[in-house]
């Protein structure tokens, strides 16, 4: 089972993202009388499996481009400019104790990479734009934080978990994958595949 499962409460992906599995025009005529709250979690479980029968992003496949899923960014700035970077994409949510401990590693990667061509966009994938600045109002990072307000990047990525990080060499593709953070253990294996990224040539 997937390791969102835990997550229900507060996912913003098995909320919204395909709601019309949680409507009751959807489920049978006698869930009529099956408590709100039960159908809820009918259609959220109906919702998982189809996430889970989707294929997902894996490493040697290009990765959504941010604006055409509709991400921006918190700050109403511009998106960060991602051609021919190494770029680490970092799914994280307001509610996601392990997005509170991974932002002080990812500002300690931003500090020592950014000069040298890495970029790291945070997306967030809360409901509530409110929710996701006001988190990243608190912790302060250095890099960009992104909201994907509708949901459209997670889905088309298929994310496992949260966090989840997404390492991109300099043509697009995702190189490596990093579901959850553990700490020390994430930090130095990214600390090893952003050094090997950035010792690669560009193609162009």
């Amino acid at each position: 089972m997937s390791a969102l499962t835990p997550n229900l409460r507060g996912s913003a992906v098995l909320q919204p993202a395909l709601g019309q599995f949680s409507t009751r025009a959807n489920l049978p005529r006698s869930a009529a009388k099956i408590p709100a709250t039960v159908r809820a979690w009918l259609g959220r479980f109906v919702l998982l499996l189809a996430l889970e029968a989707r294929a997902d992003i894996k490493v040697g496949d290009g990765f959504p481009i941010l604006a055409e899923h509709g991400v921006v960014t918190l700050n109403g700035g511009e998106l960060p400019a991602l051609a021919g970077k190494v770029v680490l994409v970092d799914f994280w949510a307001s509610w996601c104790a392990p997005c509170k401990a991974s932002f002080p590693s990812l500002a300690r990667l931003q500090r020592d990479y950014s000069a040298r061509g890495l970029v790291i966009a945070a997306v967030s994938i809360d409901e509530k734009s409110g929710a996701a600045a006001s988190f990243a109002k608190k912790m302060s990072p250095p890099f960009p934080t992104l909201h994907d307000p509708a949901q459209k990047l997670v889905r088309a990525v298929v994310v496992p978990t949260m966090p989840t990080s997404y390492l991109l060499g300099r043509d697009g593709k995702v190189r490596f994958v990093h579901p959850g953070f553990h700490g020390e253990t994430t930090e130095r294996e990214l600390r090893k595949q952003i050094e090997s990224l950035l010792a690669e040539k560009s193609s162009s």
